[in-house]
């Protein structure tokens, strides 16, 4: 079953290519999938296409495209809700920090090569 211990019920796509490839085959009859980007896509001078979209059929799988203004209204309520569960320590995140301007370029480089965990920052002041 390749890297997937079991089968795929729902994922997030953000990244396209060879990954929204994989997760074709391998996600469950009547999955779904969010897509809200390509980022394997952006750059290139000519766009990889998706081999694997007869499974989209076969499997019955619902795939949808959405960007955040469609709800950036509930952004206050999103606000009000996760802020106090991350002063009590429930929800936790990961920030890969790479201090000063010159550490800017390789830290991108890492972005893209899955070198950083979380979300990557480049501090260049102290407040």
């Amino acid at each position: 079953m390749g890297y997937f211990p079991e089968v795929i019920d729902i994922y997030f796509e953000n990244v396209g290519g060879k990954m929204l490839d994989a997760v074709l085959l391998n996600i469950r009859a009547h999955g779904r999938i969010a897509a809200c980007g390509l980022i394997s896509q952006y750059n290139l001078d000519k766009p990889e296409g998706v081999h694997n979209l007869m499974h989209l059929i076969y499997k019955r799988i619902r795939m949808e495209g959405f960007v955040v203004f469609d709800y950036f209204h509930l952004y206050p309520k999103f606000l009000e809700f996760v802020l106090p569960q991350i002063a009590e320590g429930k929800i936790a995140y990961l920030e890969d920090i790479a201090e000063g301007l010159k550490s800017g370029p390789s830290a991108l480089v890492g972005l893209f090569s899955g070198l950083n965990v979380g979300k990557q920052v480049v501090l260049v002041a102290q407040e």
